[in-house]
């Protein structure tokens, strides 16, 4: 065994004491929670959305379900996180993002399809939509675990920081070395516009920058700020090429073990939490993306058409390595997508309809 690993087996051996052995009044369910971000009301739209959860479901149950929010990732990875809440004994519910949300249900590498979203209105309306939740349920029979629903990770929208040139067309990315997570449906997007890409982890990401092995990356603004990429990058451009989302799970055998009620107020409280993250995930995007401008040497928001342009390059791409290589049926990524469409051309209708005339 790992002396690494001891820490995460230890805070997840006292879970349950730590739950329900300090109240004086013993609680009927324990419902603990993990992520990797912060506990952190200010630096994220995660942690502040939990806690608001925790205030609705313990005041809608009257404190027969205590909540107990584990941040920081203080539990262990993403997978190892999920793995704990397919079992419910010890950790009832995590937050994980695409790479590893992939591991546990297949269809939701679906979500790395290169320009899915136009703008926030049209993702937030797909994730809170029925179609999505139905297309989300797979998670119970496959996995485990029940779906709650979609954060934006890092504000969805991701912008490219590189130290070569601004990215204002299709064109610029020509020749590049860009730093992909380790992810072959990035790296075929990036192989299409013409860029190199090198799958590199998290952490030896600024290393890659500061010694020319990667030109440059993306990520969200958020993250790009934070982890301070204008001190080995010159230029960041916002193609929102990729939306980065995270999947809110929680154990199905765990869940069943509730009262109607109880299983009610776990339901509603997750939408109205994810309603609020929302709004925050927006909110902090455009703060990150405005310190960006001021931070970078020069900074850029790609227009509509060059998006679409770069998008009519990277899509089939995409799709090629989805049906071919990872093996999701044509059909199915065919009905994902125009469901998005749908929704996109809805969402638009409709303000126009209502608020245009």
């Amino acid at each position: 065994m790992s002396p690494k690993s001891l820490p995460r087996l230890a805070a997840l051996a006292v879970l349950p004491l730590a739950v329900a052995g300090a109240d004086a009044q013993a609680q009927s369910h324990e419902m603990a929670i993990a992520t990797l971000l912060p506990e952190d009301m200010g630096n994220n739209e995660v942690y502040p959305a939990l806690v608001h959860f925790k205030n609705l479901v313990e005041t809608r149950t009257d404190g027969d379900v205590e909540v107990v929010i584990f941040g920081g990732g203080q539990l262990g990875s993403e997978v190892e996180t999920a793995s704990e809440v397919q079992g419910g004994r010890t950790l009832q519910s995590t937050i994980i993002t695409t790479g590893a949300m992939s591991s546990f249900y297949d269809d939701y590498q679906l979500m790395t399809a290169p320009f899915l979203f136009d703008n926030w209105r049209q993702a937030w309306a797909f994730f809170d939509s029925e179609w999505f939740a139905d297309f989300m349920s797979g998670t119970i029979e496959e996995a485990d675990m029940r779906y709650l629903g979609t954060f934006d990770d890092g504000g969805g929208f991701v912008a490219f920081t590189n130290n070569e040139r601004l990215i204002e067309t299709v064109e610029d990315l020509e020749g590049l070395n860009i730093r992909t997570e380790e992810n072959p449906g990035h790296v075929a997007i990036m192989k299409a516009l013409g860029a190199s890409a090198t799958p590199l982890p998290w952490g030896e990401l600024i290393t890659a920058l500061e010694t020319g092995l990667a030109d440059g990356q993306f990520n969200a603004p958020v993250l790009n700020t934070t982890f301070n990429f204008d001190e080995v990058t010159d230029y960041t451009t916002l193609t929102g090429h990729v939306y980065n989302s995270a999947a809110w799970l929680v154990s199905e055998e765990w869940f069943q073990g509730l009262s109607e009620e109880q299983q009610a107020a776990i339901v509603t409280s997750a939408r109205e939490a994810i309603e609020l993250s929302h709004g925050m995930s927006g909110a902090l995007a455009t703060a990150s993306w405005e310190e960006s401008c001021e931070r970078f040497e020069a900074c850029y928001i790609m227009p509509p058409e060059q998006r679409e342009r770069m998008a009519d390059v990277a899509r089939p791409a995409w799709k090629a390595w989805i049906v071919d290589d990872f093996g999701i049926e044509a059909e199915r990524v065919d009905a994902f997508l125009d469901e998005v469409a749908r929704v996109g051309e809805e969402v638009s209708r409709t303000d126009v309809s209502v608020y245009g005339q």
